[in-house]
């Protein structure tokens, strides 16, 4: 059996942005992915709100993602490969960050992951970097991710520099999928559906 760690932050966790609360088990991206790969793959579901690439946050706190990234591949290894999508909550006027900052955050956690030994056999497993979406018009949090808009729309270049600096695997999520315009943020269920679809091709391009 495969094994494939997706970690990320609520849109992997699966926040719907109808109910506010959690997609369910049928619905979210991974769940769906985990579906049409069928049953020679496990996926991990590794995503927490509020989760950034590499950096601290003052108000709500634990949620740097390189912080628990090492002690996550630890606890599951072995791995046959990492999907990371970071940097949606980078956005956040209180980080005053810029897209190639945001970027360069992801690229730390592709690093991390390269320099590990989660992979079999004690080697460093491969990892699929997926650039965020670009935020919708935003609703509740627009205060919170002033600025989100144009900084957004330049993830898909810089996260495939990146991508193509460190030597890893790339997917534009913004090819497959949209932010809702219910909040600007999250992905509605139609979404997780194409997302999780798109990425079962992907992952068997990748591992087979």
């Amino acid at each position: 059996m495969k094994r494939i760690l997706c970690y990320g932050d609520s849109n992997t966790w699966g926040y719907d942005p109808v109910t506010q609360d959690r997609f369910d088990d049928k619905t979210r991206w991974t769940r769906i992915l985990s579906k049409t790969l069928g049953d020679n793959y496990e996926i991990i579901e590794e995503g927490l709100n509020g989760r950034t690439t590499v950096w601290d946050d003052p108000i709500e706190g634990y949620k740097n993602g390189h912080d628990y990234l090492i002690p996550c591949l630890e606890s599951h290894r072995p791995l046959d490969l990492i999907i990371i999508m970071l940097g949606t909550n980078d956005l956040k006027k209180r980080f005053s960050l810029s897209a190639a900052d945001i970027a360069q955050g992801a690229g730390v956690l592709v690093r991390a992951a390269q320099g590990s030994l989660a992979g079999r056999q004690e080697e460093s497993p491969p990892v699929l970097l997926l650039a965020p979406p670009p935020t919708a018009p935003l609703t509740d949090f627009a205060e919170m991710f002033e600025g989100a808009d144009e900084k957004s729309q330049k993830f898909s270049a810089r996260y495939k520099l990146i991508a193509k600096e460190l030597g890893c695997a790339f997917m534009d999520t913004a090819s497959v999928i949209v932010s809702s315009p219910l909040d600007g943020i999250h992905f509605e269920a139609s979404e997780h559906k194409k997302l999780g679809k798109a990425l079962a091709k992907k992952v068997r391009e990748l591992i087979g």
